[in-house]
């Protein structure tokens, strides 16, 4: 099986990596210290090579979300290209009205954030949402808490799932804004340098995605999506740590002589790498499931769970074979193992993962000789 990117995508991979060609760790601060987290200059240069738009027909592919989150991840980029444009877009694009798909046109051009709103405070991995939806036909309010919605801070609009007074779960396009007087929200800069927001709705207006009804599918095609994503940034992110951790041992000098020539740090970082190839595996095959239309829960979990080993892995790797300077802030590699660690902590932790999985083991069948 040939895993080579194509042409086109290559070409998308150093296009992306083009434009985020000027992020060192010194723009990066600066720029994840700012009022909005992110830049707004490459926010509209992503949108006008097409970036923010991928997804959202069938001229492109997954497997090139894939592609841009993984250069995202390489260079620590703060822009929430998943978050706030490909994950809830690509799920109004698939179970949107036409007039909601419309919405998509303006996500593509740069001038519309989304966030989806699904995570709640105290309920991790609980297949049941707090936050209720009542109404009828396409009147529909919404009322519960969300947190943390990634994002959420600076969308313009709210992907949002709610249980139905029927039973089954709902989603619903709420508009953000500041004055649907029904939302509020509370924004925060989480640890990794990313954006989020603690939402609250009290009766805020809602429309159900598409036709309505239960859409508990959607909410799970929806997170499968963003764990695909989430494992994307994550290879980035790692083959950039590894990159810089062999590379410090190539200069870095003990004793007289490069730290290379100590076998026990170079099988170490033989490990790393054993670790990177062992996620870049599952992430071709989460992408590659979602490219394909399968959305199972179980391929995702096993992604997710090795992604969650090997950035935990090789982030703490990193940050030892550094020594002290791994572990300030004018280093990136600090700021590579805080991002290893939130994308593991969100939408379920490698041992949320691992809990999952050990509880389907019943339903597999017993091989007997």
């Amino acid at each position: 099986m040939n895993f080579d990117l194509s042409e086109e995508q290559q070409m998308l991979a150093d296009t992306t990596r083009e434009v985020l060609s000027g992020y060192d760790t010194e723009k990066r601060n600066k720029v994840i210290e700012s009022d909005e987290g992110f830049s707004r200059e490459i926010w509209q240069q992503l949108a006008e090579i097409g970036i923010l738009g991928l997804g959202f027909d069938e001229d492109s592919s997954p497997i090139e979300v894939m592609v841009v989150l993984t250069e995202l991840g390489r260079r620590l980029a703060p822009e929430p290209v998943a978050a706030a444009a490909l994950i809830p877009g690509a799920v109004i694009a698939a179970h949107g009205s036409d007039e909601q798909r419309a919405l998509l046109d303006d996500v593509a051009a740069g001038n519309t954030l989304l966030a989806f709103a699904h995570t709640e405070a105290g309920r991790r991995g609980s297949a049941t949402l707090a936050t209720t939806a009542s109404g009828q036909g396409s009147e529909w309010t919404v009322t519960g808490r969300k947190s943390p919605v990634l994002a959420g801070d600076s969308a313009d609009v709210l992907l949002v799932s709610a249980a139905l007074p029927g039973g089954g779960a709902g989603l619903f396009l709420v508009d953000a804004a500041p004055e649907n007087s029904g939302t509020t929200r509370t924004s925060y800069r989480t640890f990794d340098g990313q954006r989020g927001a603690d939402i609250e709705f009290e009766n805020a207006a809602a429309r159900p995605l598409g036709a309505g009804g239960d859409a508990t599918a959607a909410i799970e095609e929806a997170v499968i999506r963003f764990r695909s994503a989430l494992c994307a940034e994550a290879v980035g992110a790692m083959d950039e740590s590894l990159r810089l951790t062999t590379d410090y041992l190539k200069t870095r000098k003990q004793f007289g002589v490069p730290l290379k020539t100590f076998q026990t740090l170079t099988q170490r970082a033989a490990d790393m790498y054993v670790s990177l190839e062992l996620a870049r595996s599952m992430n071709y095959y989460a992408a590659v499931c979602v490219a394909d239309g399968r959305f199972d829960p179980e391929v995702s979990a096993r992604a997710k769970l090795q992604i969650g080993r090997s950035g935990t892995h090789i982030a703490q790797e990193s940050i030892q074979l550094h020594g002290g300077i791994g572990v300030t802030a004018e280093y990136p590699i600090a700021h590579y193992a805080a991002r290893l660690t939130a994308i593991d902590q969100t939408f379920g932790s490698a041992t949320d993962q691992l809990r999952y999985l050990s509880g389907r083991v019943g339903e597999y069948g017993v091989a007997t000789l």
